[in-house]
């Protein structure tokens, strides 16, 4: 709850015809300067305006004397002449249908919300609880309650709140502009928690536009398009030991492996009647919190926020994965756009309950270990009529060059990050979902399509910058201030960029000329490695470098591996179905990729579905195959993704040196019948991982590799491994190295290698082993 300071009233002459009647026909930038109580020759007169009113009397709230007030100057109008004393009031209205009301003057009380500071920190785009001034919040102004709605909209002539309070009408809330910041605002008292509302607003040519609150933090489930006033204090979190441990903790030396999910694909409930969730933290009732008929699907209906936490977050725990990465949870008018095409920036979407809820998920997730990233959609938004799209009547958000300010490709808009409050509405979102929602990263969404301005466009179409180059020097600068921004505030967090391009420096940080990202996809890796695994077998020994050449630039940037949503749509086939050969061959090849992506440097995420091998495509409208896990194959397979995961936590070798060159050693890249091995190493050396991937469909019996040391090789990870649905083919849990100089080690290991599998060894520290002069294994 916020407070404002009671109003401080002035003299006023007396009114003309002339603005009362630009009063009536919303022409008016202060409305707070005609009504409500002003002093007129030393005594009250209150002025109200209030259509589709019959009647309207003054009532003194404290002596409860009554006051008619008379409309002798324009129908709208009312007013009434007091005394000396101003009394505390209430506006008593018969409505033309004869309903009877009881309301509070919202032109009684001036609100004190905007200081000089706020109003100079929004306009050079640095004010980073932005949103805690423009937007719709419970406030209390001389003890009476209401909601303080405020909104930027600097081009506008006029601009009313429009709710269920005033029936959608925009005169009798009109908000007043305060100077030339181009903020509005108004306190409305009596609207609550729940209330459906929107802005009016009517640009220079009289043309009238309803929007959604920009800043709201809630919206009304589609196809509505309401903003919904909302109280995000209610809930009482209980992650605090989580927030602590994350701000003293190196995310780039820690083990990460994200699971990217859909929340409305991966499992509609099967009942037809809504659950009845909790509601001890969500402010709402039961009848409030209930999934509307809309949200039935032939699948079931969307689970709720809280029955996620329920499913999700064991399923999630289970499997070992550190982080959940959740497809866009801002509000979104389209379900097929995935949540890309973003209209509610500060609103969590309402398709799976209040955004309370929403925080209950994340706490929850944190309170099992378990981080939240959200994709953030800042390249770019939609069109729809009710958003962010020409506003206040002009390009103000958007640049007006469509040169600039269009995506032909995906028919959306481009943000002007040249514009500063533009720029802030931006910083302060990404701020606000850590403050308020306490994720724990972002996966910034097309990163690409904002660096380059020419991106997706034909010669003519782009616009150079003032240099005559490509590169968009403002994205650039909105990239630095955001990621200078986010880890100043929030140590410990994940700013992950999904750039496609050979773009340099993305995650190096801003002071010397990097973007300021921790992360990035690495796309390059990912596009080779699903091309040399579509090969058949026999032609991966001509295509060796796809396997190979992601090493030549891993510590150019710090990358993240990634397995996504765009790998398994779109005709491109589910990941079980790239793979070539029989089923067996299928799987085996799928193990062991996946095996080389959790041993190669970098962090890991795969998308949901893949870890039981779903063979359709993703499809936004359904659930997973979740019936394929009553077939031995895709059992073990999601037994393997455990173990790849527990391998990852339990062995700092793989994380450690994550973004280290020291933290990666080849031991021959060089054998084109489809063999690798290497080295991974940790910050104690007795952590070393030895790591043999045998890309081809070929069992090899005495295969050689160089090791660094002597000892006893314990096979930490078999791919093969009956467990995991292979053939059993390995060491017998081990080999014993021999005095064999071998790849310019010191020793070596002759091992067995099965198809299309993947070894993981590490040497038993404990392990002792004689010197063998003739080099044959002691095992």
């Amino acid at each position: 709850m916020r407070y404002a300071a009671p109003r401080v009233f002035s003299e006023m002459f007396m009114l003309t015809p002339f603005e009362i009647d630009q009063l009536a026909h919303n022409q008016l930038q202060d409305p707070y300067a005609l009504l409500g109580p002003h002093q007129v020759e030393g005594v009250w007169e209150v002025r109200v305006l209030l259509p589709q009113a019959r009647a309207v009397t003054l009532l003194d709230v404290v002596n409860g004397k009554t006051y008619p007030m008379h409309n002798r100057h324009h129908p709208l109008f009312f007013e009434v002449t007091l005394g000396e004393t101003l009394p505390d009031y209430c506006l008593q209205v018969e409505r033309e249908w004869g309903a009877q009301e009881i309301l509070r003057d919202p032109y009684r009380y001036v609100p004190q919300v905007w200081g000089e500071l706020d109003i100079y920190l929004f306009a050079e785009g640095n004010h980073h609880k932005i949103y805690e001034k423009l937007g719709a919040h419970p406030l209390v102004i001389e003890g009476v309650n209401g909601v303080y709605f405020s909104v930027w909209a600097p081009n506008a002539k006029n601009v009313s709140v429009l709710g269920d309070f005033n029936y959608w009408d925009g005169r009798p809330h009109q908000m007043r502009r305060l100077g030339m910041s181009g903020v509005w605002e108004v306190f409305v008292p009596g609207v609550q928690v729940g209330a459906v509302y929107k802005y009016e607003i009517k640009n220079q040519q009289g043309h009238i536009y309803e929007k959604t609150d920009p800043y709201g933090f809630q919206q009304e489930i589609r196809p509505k398009t309401g903003s919904i006033v909302t109280d995000l204090d209610r809930y009482t979190w209980g992650d605090q030991a989580w927030l602590e441990a994350r701000a003293h903790r190196d995310p780039l030396r820690s083990p990460i492996a994200v699971f990217e999910v859909h929340l409305g694909s991966w499992l509609h409930a099967s009942t037809d009647v809504p659950p009845a969730p909790e509601y001890a933290h969500t402010g709402k009732t039961p009848e409030e919190s209930v999934v509307p008929s809309s949200e039935y699907k032939p699948y079931g209906r969307y689970l709720t926020y809280r029955e996620l936490a329920a499913q999700l977050i064991p399923y999630v725990k289970e499997l070992g994965f550190t982080h959940i990465e959740l497809l866009p949870v801002a509000e979104h008018p389209f379900d097929g756009s995935w949540g890309y095409q973003v209209i509610g920036y500060y609103a969590a979407t309402s398709r799976y309950g209040p955004p309370q809820d929403f925080m209950y998920f994340v706490d929850q997730c944190h309170q099992n270990g378990i981080g939240v990233i959200i994709d953030w959609v800042p390249g770019h938004f939609p069109r729809d009529g009710h958003g962010l799209a020409f506003f206040d009547g002009t390009h103000l958000y958007e640049y007006p060059d469509p040169r600039m300010g269009e995506h032909k490709d995906w028919g959306t808009l481009v943000f002007n990050y040249g514009r500063h409050e533009v720029r802030n509405f931006l910083i302060a979102n990404a701020l606000f979902w850590f403050e308020k929602f306490h994720i724990d990263g972002i996966r910034v969404d097309a990163v690409a399509s904002m660096l380059y301005l020419d991106y997706s466009r034909k010669e003519g179409e782009w616009v150079p910058n003032q240099y005559g180059g490509r590169e968009h020097i403002q994205a650039i600068e909105f990239f630095r201030q955001l990621n200078k921004t986010i880890f100043e505030k929030f140590p410990g967090i994940l700013s992950i960029a999904e750039e496609s391009t050979a773009w340099p420096m993305v995650t190096w940080p801003t002071h010397v000329g990097g973007l300021g990202f921790n992360l990035k996809w690495n796309m390059g890796w990912m596009h080779d490695m699903l091309d040399y695994f579509r090969l058949d077998p026999w032609f991966r020994q001509f295509n060796h470098n796809l396997v190979t050449f992601s090493i030549m630039y891993a510590f150019s940037e710090n990358y993240m591996l990634a397995f996504s949503h765009d790998e398994v749509v779109h005709g491109k086939s589910h990941m079980i179905g790239k793979m070539p050969g029989d089923p067996w061959d299928k799987f085996a090849s799928l193990r062991c990729l996946y095996g080389y992506m959790y041993t190669h440097p970098g962090k890991q995420t795969l998308f949901m579905g893949m870890e039981f091998g779903q063979w359709q495509e993703w499809n936004v409208w359904t659930d997973l195959e979740w019936p394929l896990l009553q077939y031995e194959p895709h059992i073990k397979l999601r037994q393997y993704i455990m173990a790849l995961n527990q391998l990852l936590r339990s062995q700092p070798a793989l994380y450690e040196k994550d973004i280290e060159p020291e933290g990666f050693q080849w031991i021959d890249c060089q054998d084109h019948s489809g063999v690798i091995s290497f080295q991974r190493r940790g910050k104690n050396p007795e952590d070393t991982l030895v790591v043999v991937c045998n890309f081809a469909p070929i069992l090899r019996g005495n295969y050689r590799i160089g090791v660094p040391e002597r000892g006893f090789y314990r096979e930490l990870l078999n791919s093969d491994a009956l467990e995991f649905y292979g053939k059993g083919f390995g060491n017998l849990g081990g080999k014993w190295s021999e005095d064999h100089s071998y790849h310019h080690l010191p020793y070596s290991l002759e091992l067995c290698l099965p198809p299309l599998a993947i070894l993981v060894l590490k040497r038993d520290p404990d392990s002792l082993l004689p010197a063998s002069g003739s080099g044959d294994s002691l095992q």
